[in-house]
């Protein structure tokens, strides 16, 4: 216990009024560092500036200072680029965020700190951001986060700003609102500012984003329902994160629904959510290719009707939204065309119904390889599982909920803020320190695979699954029962290496034997995106683009939620919180360019 805490007890004062002074302590160091942060802001002074941060501090701006996502690390680097920014944002009235979380004392990066939430205005908009000081010494930031919420005269049409209806309330004579949206849905009359390719939660997420600050956004799917892409995936499909920080933007699931959302659940509420947030989607519409037009600064955009009838569309932005798993990933396995069974990728499975008494071999040891595994398991099939890999497996609970910690006890928005405010060195750091704990949690488990011949890995440099998330998008399960079984030895495990090559009726092994099979799953994952860029918009403009997702060399993720090199192109996808978190930026971003605020062209920034 402090010294002041003591003194404090010992002179009667209540432990909930210490708190009280404490968090009051912590409010006036906060809002001082932001009066200091002003005046430097004001008086253009870089070394007052650099003064304010820890000399490994670091600052990610959001579009607010450098109009992209920028990281920087290091008080003197910080400093020079927030007033080189600071020319033309025009960033003012630092404080504390009115309504939002108290500044607290919290640990990030194994560093006592003051976190704070704060609020600003720029030139073109308002926005909010995370403050944390260093505890022990709160005059210098570890990190600064400034991410531009909203634009000034362009502010979302929601609650006082709603609007009234009266465009089709009571229109006797007129079209009523059903009939309105039809025709709106047709395009007969405009192209849409903004078509968006594919969708699910990144499509849904940013057309909802887009329609609510008055910018017409158009969605293309190739299914035939709106939720289809979950919908249609196999039968025992579930999320692997908790509902709570899980929602899409402004339409929270129900209160009531279960901690893990089943996919048919997750599919109907995306079909409900198209209709109540009024987004123009065609569904059974699939894009073909795509031109851009620099003279008109238009895509020439085809999609193809399920009839076969194909329709040019001609988007001023074209915002690929259909995942970070594209087209399959189906390699070249010796002898796999010499099986005699069934042979199908996890995108072509749907249940094990049909398995049952059967033989089934899944190959590949990801999230989809062990719940294909399961579910062929469950229904009475002898599976085993082949592992081609080392491989991160993690419980769902305790261990994988430790990712959304930042979230506990607070609102939604503002953990959301808490989430976006780490750059490359501290998501690491973090991470680190949250595997190992995860490993501890799950060392039964883990020992228990492994002593089953499963090839165990934490990950690089210990940074465990998180980290493959955003560097590779794969190679980890969060077990939903698997790994018992593979433990248990009722889902069998093999070594790919162990395989001399494939033959009709199964697996030859090395050792001679043959390993039968009636079914062959590829839960072989999927190729990288470019590859989906170079089959749609050609070669030359995916070598121009270069690698979307994965860290690029700024520690950012490539060609994520931010103008590309490519004018017009654009991408959105991952978790359904990155999607939920980074559809306000893209929809700000489009919007600053549609009013002239920002340029089209990321080289004339």
């Amino acid at each position: 216990m402090s010294v002041a805490k003591q003194s404090a007890l010992q002179t009667g004062a209540s432990l909930e009024k210490f708190q009280q002074a404490a968090a009051g302590s912590e409010k006036e160091l906060v809002a001082q560092w932001l009066d200091k942060l002003n005046a430097a802001l004001q008086s253009n002074s870089t070394a007052s500036v650099a003064s304010l941060f820890a000399e490994d501090g670091h600052w990610r701006d959001i579009l607010a200072f450098t109009w992209t996502i920028t990281p920087c690390e290091g008080a003197d680097a910080i400093a020079a680029l927030i007033i080189a920014g600071q020319k033309s944002a025009h960033a003012c009235a630092f404080a504390i965020a009115e309504g939002r979380m108290a500044p607290r004392r919290v640990k990030r990066a194994g560093i006592d700190v003051i976190e704070a939430i704060l609020q600003f205005e720029t030139g073109a908009g308002r926005g909010f951001g995370v403050l944390r000081l260093i505890a022990a010494e709160p005059g210098k930031a570890f990190q600064l986060m400034t991410g531009l919420h909203e634009l000034k005269g362009f502010e979302e049409t929601i609650g006082k700003r709603r609007p009234t209806g009266e465009a089709f309330s009571r229109n006797f004579g007129g079209a009523n609102w059903k009939e309105q949206r039809i025709e709106s849905q047709r395009y007969a009359d405009r192209e849409p500012v903004v078509l968006i390719v594919g969708g699910g939660q990144a499509g849904l997420s940013l057309a909802a984003t887009l329609g609510r600050v008055g910018v017409d956004a158009l969605v293309v799917d190739r299914h035939e329902r709106v939720g289809d892409c979950w919908r249609k995936r196999y039968h025992s499909l579930a999320l692997h994160n908790s509902t709570e920080v899980n929602h899409l933007p402004y339409m929270p699931f129900p209160i009531s629904w279960p901690k893990y959302l089943p996919k048919d659940m997750v599919a109907d509420w995306f079909e409900a959510y198209a209709w109540a947030m009024e987004i123009n989607f065609w569904t059974s519409t699939e894009f073909i290719s795509g031109t851009y037009d620099k003279s008109s600064g238009t895509w020439n955009a085809v999609v193809r009707n399920a009839d076969g009838t194909e329709r040019t569309l001609h988007p001023r932005h074209l915002v690929f939204a259909n995942g970070l798993v594209g087209f399959p990933n189906i390699p070249e396995l010796p002898g796999l065309r010499d099986f005699q069974g069934s042979a199908v990728h996890t995108t072509e499975f749907t249940n094990g119904a049909r398995w049952r008494g059967k033989k089934a071999i899944v190959i590949g040891t990801g999230s989809s390889g062990h719940d294909v595994a399961q579910d062929l398991h469950a229904n009475g099939c002898d599976a085993t599982i082949v592992q081609r890999g080392a491989c991160t497996v993690l419980s769902i609970d305790p261990s994988a909920k430790l990712v959304y910690g930042l979230y506990d006890g607070i609102v939604l928005a503002d953990g959301d803020l808490l989430a976006t405010t780490n750059t490359k060195p501290v998501i690491k750091t973090n991470l680190q320190a949250l595997t190992a704990r995860m490993m501890e949690f799950d060392r039964k488990m883990i020992d228990g695979l492994v002593s089953r011949g499963f090839k165990w890995e934490a990950g690089e440099e210990n940074a465990g699954h998180q980290w493959k998330v955003r560097t590779r998008y794969g190679g980890y399960y969060l077990d939903a029962g698997c790994a018992q079984l593979i433990i248990d030895g009722e889902v069998g495990l093999m070594q790919f290496d162990q395989i001399e090559r494939f033959v009709a009726t199964g697996a030859l092994m090395k050792d001679g034997s043959v390993k039968p099979a009636d079914l062959i799953v590829l839960a072989t994952g999927f190729a990288m995106p470019e590859v989906m860029v170079g089959q749609y918009l050609g070669d030359e403009v995916a070598r121009k683009v270069g690698p979307v997702w994965g860290f690029g060399a700024d520690g950012e993720m490539n060609n994520m939620w931010k103008r590309t090199v490519q004018e017009g192109l654009w991408f959105i996808g991952g978790s359904f919180t990155n999607c939920r978190n980074y559809s306000r930026y893209v929809a700000v971003q489009i919007k600053a360019i549609e009013e002239g605020l920002l340029s089209k062209a990321l080289s004339t920034q």
